[in-house]
């Protein structure tokens, strides 16, 4: 047993007897009641070191140790003292409002990554906040920039106005009353069409929505104060949303063609053309197309067919 003691063991009678006689600082007089002699050295010593002090003189001092018991008990009681003192300053610790555990480094960067991860959740939900005020605002923006369309399935603007059928679409553009043809400026590309008067900034220049026929395409004077073009798509199963790239959209759900006109088209063309405005009905009022309302029947016999099987969980959509 490792013990620290400031008592000096004397090696002669002679230099007991002087030490008793005057005593130096590192020195215990032990001639005087027992409580005189442990008051000094509590003073300066905690309790354990006066514990130790008293083990290590009687170890020297006495036959007291020759016993193996007496040296197992003192460890136990000196084990079983530290104990009751450690359990009484972390009593103290924690009365005054907190633990020993939060001065350990792994409670403080456990503490640390928390508010960390915080921060962090924090910061993506305010992110997310942001991105979701955007993905609205380029929302109403592209909802401004689509028009209901006129009563030709097209749009009006200031200086032209365009309506459409699915195999056409023909541009009205309002000139000086007697403007003649050699006047005008009309060129119809496969993708692109220009419209104007010589010597003037064209009226219309751009990208078309889709390819034209451009041999199946032509334009004239109408009672000689517009030109009107007309051009055949070359696909004739689809609504054009816009004339030219950059002008406003045209809310194709809104669109309505002609019944008089249906009746000139081939049957496979018509009934193709009346699943369309099926469709775009049904979207309008928020219900299923024609080819839902099929996978919703086709589901419902085959269900019917099938009553041993759990459709509990099967969505019909």
């Amino acid at each position: 047993m490792a013990i620290i003691s400031d008592f000096q063991d004397d090696e002669t009678p002679k230099q007991q007897q002087s030490s008793s006689s005057s005593p130096s600082t590192t020195e215990v007089v032990v001639d005087g009641p027992f409580d005189d002699v442990l008051k000094p050295i509590l003073e300066q010593k905690p309790p354990l070191k006066v514990v130790e002090l008293v083990i290590d003189y009687l170890r020297r001092k006495s036959d007291l140790f020759k016993d193996e018991s007496v040296e197992k008990k003192i460890g136990e009681l000196v084990t079983a003292a530290k104990k009751k003192d450690v359990e009484e300053r972390k009593k103290k610790v924690e009365e005054k409002g907190f633990k020993d555990e939060s001065k350990k480094p792994e409670k403080r960067l456990k503490e640390a990554e928390v508010v960390e991860k915080s921060v962090e959740k924090k910061k993506v939900v305010e992110e997310k906040k942001v991105m979701g005020k955007e993905d609205e605002k380029k929302t109403d923006d592209a909802k401004k920039n689509v028009l209901a369309p006129n009563k030709g399935n097209g749009l009006d603007f200031e200086k032209y106005s365009w309506t459409q059928t699915l195999q056409e679409a023909t541009i009205s553009v309002p000139v000086p009353e007697g403007t003649k043809s050699r006047f005008v400026v009309c060129e119809i590309k496969k993708n692109h069409v220009k419209i104007g008067l010589k010597g003037q900034p064209p009226i219309i220049d751009g990208e078309l929505f889709q390819s034209v026929k451009v041999d199946d395409c032509f334009w004239s004077i109408e009672d000689s104060k517009s030109i009107s073009v007309l051009l055949t798509k070359q696909n004739q199963m689809e609504w054009w949303k816009y004339l030219v790239k950059g002008e406003p959209e045209v809310d194709t759900q809104k669109v309505e063609p002609e019944t008089s006109k249906l009746s000139d088209l081939d049957p496979e063309t018509r009934s193709t053309v009346e699943k369309m405005m099926y469709d775009q009905r049904q979207k309008s009022m928020g219900l299923p197309t024609s080819d839902e309302v099929e996978k919703q029947d086709m589901l419902k016999k085959f269900m019917a067919e099938h009553p041993e099987m759990d459709f509990s969980r099967a969505k019909i959509a």
